[in-house]
């Protein structure tokens, strides 16, 4: 179970992905959005496509790349929570699976990576 801190400190993580996303110009549609177990940290749209977002967030740069932290369960697992919500909200425009890695060592680093891992494919 995370600690109210580790919680406290992923939250900044998203609300600091958020803020980057929007003046990229993404539109934000949901946060923390629960299907079962899963959470969907960030759900936007950018030009013709629905963008599900995972943030992981760190506070040393010399650890593991946050991004290598979704591995092929959780990615299973977000697949199955954006379908449910593109069917929830009968969306048709085309997914997208981005990370974004968000790392406070010396300054604060973020780095967007898009097409992460590829949508709706073979588990």
């Amino acid at each position: 179970m995370k600690s109210n801190h580790n919680k406290q400190f992923g939250k900044w993580g998203e609300d600091f992905a958020v803020s980057f996303i929007e003046k990229k110009g993404y539109e934000l549609l949901a946060r923390n959005y629960r299907y079962g177990r899963v959470e969907l940290d960030i759900i936007c749209r950018y030009q013709n496509e629905v963008i599900f977002i995972e943030v992981k967030t760190r506070t040393n740069d010399a650890m593991a790349y946050p991004e290598k932290a979704v591995g092929k369960s959780k990615q299973r697992n977000i697949r199955l929570a954006a379908e449910n919500f593109v069917e929830e909200n009968q969306i048709t425009l085309p997914a997208r699976f981005d990370i974004i890695a968000v790392v406070k060592g010396e300054k604060f680093e973020i780095e967007h990576i898009e097409d992460a891992f590829y949508p709706f494919d073979t588990y």
